[in-house]
């Protein structure tokens, strides 16, 4: 069983005088960090959630006090390193996958858990599954071959995560669904998770691709004795079309291994 964690954020209203300047403040503090890169703005998050802040954790990590500051408001350096990952996540007690810009491996199957206040907290024994940001990509109007987190987790057992779901924490993602191609397996409002260490399509199933426009899932049968190798799209739902084209011309992010949807 999967249990939804959603971090709020809270601003001040009704207040006058120096108070709407503090709330003023604020509130451009926060449309800043929301311009920031997503380990950026995970490093605030975790700094708060831990009652810290940049000056010390740049100290325990054996910098100069402004050097988080730095990486934070200036971009400098552009990504942390190894090393002070290490150091750093030690610092919050989150896992070093989480001060790391390359997140197609997000979290270390046997890495020291988040804290059990933080965005990205999960209790011993269980791993938490970002869910995407599918606006982000749309918007963008082409896919880097990045997933975006939106401020979203989910939390899965680890042993359902190996045993059932046979993945590696750190390969999977959920995916809201959005449309009515895929009924009557796939209805809009589920979430999907995918694993995207798993992007060949064989055996056939569900997978989640990027079409030009924005992700979407369609299933996915390779054409046998085809070379060049070709596959077929096809939508479940009969009033949808499906087609066959190169295996190489579909950029593949992952593959469906769970569903979720409200009765």
């Amino acid at each position: 069983m999967a249990n939804r964690l959603v971090h709020h954020r809270t601003g001040i209203v009704g207040c006058t005088g120096r108070e709407m300047q503090v709330d003023s403040h604020t509130m451009t503090q926060r449309e800043n960090d929301k311009a920031l890169d997503p380990v950026r703005r995970r490093l605030l998050q975790l700094l708060a959630a831990n009652g810290s802040n940049l000056r010390t954790a740049s100290l325990a990590m054996g910098r100069n006090a402004a050097y988080l500051h730095q990486f934070i408001k200036r971009g400098t350096p552009k990504v942390l390193g190894e090393d002070d990952r290490e150091i750093l996540a030690e610092h919050l007690g989150c896992r070093p996958d989480l001060l790391k810009h390359d997140r197609k491996v997000r979290l270390g199957a046997h890495s020291k858990p988040p804290p059990a206040s933080g965005p990205y907290s999960a209790p011993k024994g269980y791993s938490a599954v970002p869910e995407a940001d599918l606006r982000r990509a749309a918007a963008a109007g082409a896919w880097r071959g990045d997933l975006e987190e939106a401020n979203v987790a989910w939390l899965f057992a680890d042993p359902l995560i190996r045993h059932e779901f046979r993945a590696e924490p750190g390969d999977l993602w959920m995916i809201p669904v959005d449309g009515d191609s895929m009924e009557p397996v796939l209805s809009s409002g589920d979430r999907i998770m995918i694993d995207v260490s798993r992007t060949v399509p064989v055996p056939p199933g569900i997978f989640v691709i990027w079409d030009g426009m924005g992700l979407v899932a369609k299933r996915i049968e390779h054409v046998p004795h085809s070379d060049p190798p070709r596959v077929v799209l096809r939508s479940l739902n009969p009033a949808y079309d499906s087609h066959e084209c190169l295996a190489e011309e579909i950029r593949v992010v992952g593959r469906a291994v769970w569903v979720s949807r409200r009765l």
